[in-house]
């Protein structure tokens, strides 16, 4: 209470109270109080001592009450008092808004009453808003945010609906626990022969023969964390179609299901089934390296004994890096076994070295195969290791008998500095007609594979006389 709050009530002005319960009846009844005259002019402020969040309020009194108001609260305050000034009286309750200063305001819900001998004084009793005012305000900002990821929701679920029913792949999703359908496209309903209604809730190894739920679960668990294993051979139970099953195993809202993709086994492809199996063996367990890559050189699929020749741990490891970082003169050998794949085709034993993950290097042998004729273009890159032929070659550059004679006729004709500059020049020609051999006359890439610059490798090819070849790659 403020000191001359306290040295009005207690001057006799209002005698109907007793200056020494007031304050016990403010602490009870509000949390500000304001005596105020029917002119609206502020005889004296009380503020209850747990609500001392609205500071000191005494330069209030004296004040017309209307200079504290909001423009919206003075009409509702005006309304109160022409109601008492005529001689009326309501009960009922009229929410304020103060304002001190330019950013500071605050809501109070006020009750008014007359005091005095002759009712010419009102006391207004108020109740600070702001604890509910800032309860509706977290209410409305979590009431937008629900309807925001409702819509969100509800845009993903017309997404979903839209696509599995656009989509020619059948597909069901199945729980992990129960082994039951929790959804499916009309794709797979008519694969199964079985309408959307009757399929889902049902155990999904009852739709294929001879299937029993506890094994048909497993065995689709298995393959769908196993990369490498294929699909799951089965026969609709209703239309009698053999389907091969290709699992996805995830989470979603922590529960664990299953998305099994369902394709019909064609009739034309039954005959194709044992080359199929015995390619997948080839790649699986063969002796080479078999890499499958985008036609930008990224690793899509990778067989055993890459990841033998790689140092790698898995199949995921390797799995969307570029195969270059495997090679040890990277992008430049890279470039050209997929630059010349792609113009005709293939490659054929392109020598360069491997690095592992450890950095250990191996000599290899690379041929390189363009599949254009697919959905989706690839390359094929068989690997063998070369390690062991190293030994059995001879050291340095085989050199021509013709190129040899030449350079031992020079004997006794010239001195040791000249003959050893006319070698340089043999072997130099040799390894630059090499390099335009191997990257099919591309001449940017052979002067990268040389450590060249374009503009040198133009200048050493008219010096030997190289110039005269078609130069389809400059």
């Amino acid at each position: 209470m403020s000191s001359r709050g306290t040295k009005y009530w207690s001057s006799g002005a209002i005698p109907l109270i007793a200056p020494e319960m007031l304050g016990e009846v403010i602490a009870a009844a509000s949390d500000i109080a304001i005596v105020l005259s029917l002119e609206g002019r502020i005889l004296s402020v009380l503020v209850n001592a747990g609500h001392r969040s609205f500071g000191a309020l005494d330069h209030w009194e004296g004040r017309d009450i209307r200079d504290v108001l909001t423009e919206d609260s003075q009409p509702k305050l005006e309304a109160k008092l022409n109601l008492f000034a005529e001689g009326g009286d309501s009960a009922k309750p009229v929410e304020l808004n103060h304002r001190d200063g330019e950013n500071w305001d605050f809501p109070v819900r006020y009750s008014f009453h007359r005091i005095g001998p002759d009712g010419s004084v009102l006391l207004l009793l108020g109740r600070d808003l702001r604890p509910i005012a800032e309860m509706q305000m977290q209410l409305i900002e979590a009431q937008m945010a629900l309807e925001r990821d409702y819509e969100t929701q509800r845009e993903y679920d017309t997404r979903y609906r839209v696509l599995s029913e656009a989509t020619r792949d059948a597909f069901v999703f199945v729980g992990t626990k129960s082994g039951r359908v929790i959804d499916a496209n009309p794709a797979a309903c008519a694969l199964l022969g079985v309408a959307r209604s009757d399929l889902i809730g049902n155990a999904v190894a009852q739709e294929f023969d001879g299937r029993r739920r506890a094994e048909f679960v497993e065995a689709l668990n298995l393959r769908a964390m196993d990369e490498t294993a294929g699909p799951l051979e089965a026969e609709a139970r209703r239309t009698r179609t053999p389907v091969r099953i290709m699992p996805t195993a995830f989470r979603a809202a922590g529960e664990p299901l299953i998305l099994c993709r369902i394709d019909p086994v064609e009739a034309a492809a039954a005959g194709g089934n044992e080359m199929t199996e015995t390619l997948r063996a080839f790649f699986e367990e063969g002796v080479d390296a078999i890499v499958f890559t985008d036609p930008d050189g990224v690793i899509l699929t990778a067989n055993e004994s890459f990841l033998g020749l790689a140092d790698a741990p898995q199949v995921s490891s390797v799995k969307g890096r570029s195969l270059g970082d495997y090679l040890v003169r990277g992008s430049v050998d890279l470039r050209v076994l997929v630059e010349n794949a792609t113009r005709t085709g293939q490659m054929r034993m392109f020598a360069t070295k491997l690095a592992g993950e450890y950095g250990a290097q191996v000599s290899v042998e690379i041929s390189a195969t363009y599949l254009s004729e697919q959905d989706h273009p690839c390359i094929v890159f068989v690997i063998r290791d070369a390690s062991r032929l190293e030994g059995v070659r001879k050291p340095g550059v085989a050199v021509s008998d013709d190129a040899m004679r030449s350079v031992m006729e020079l004997v006794g004709s010239a001195t040791l500095k000249d003959i050893v500059a006319e070698t340089t020049d043999v072997v130099e020609k040799m390894c630059i007609e090499t390099a335009v051999e191997l990257t099919r006359n591309n001449r940017v890439a052979a002067a990268e594979m040389l450590g060249l610059s374009r503009q040198s490798l133009y200048v050493k090819l008219r010096k030997y006389g190289l110039l005269s070849r078609d130069g389809s790659g400059e």
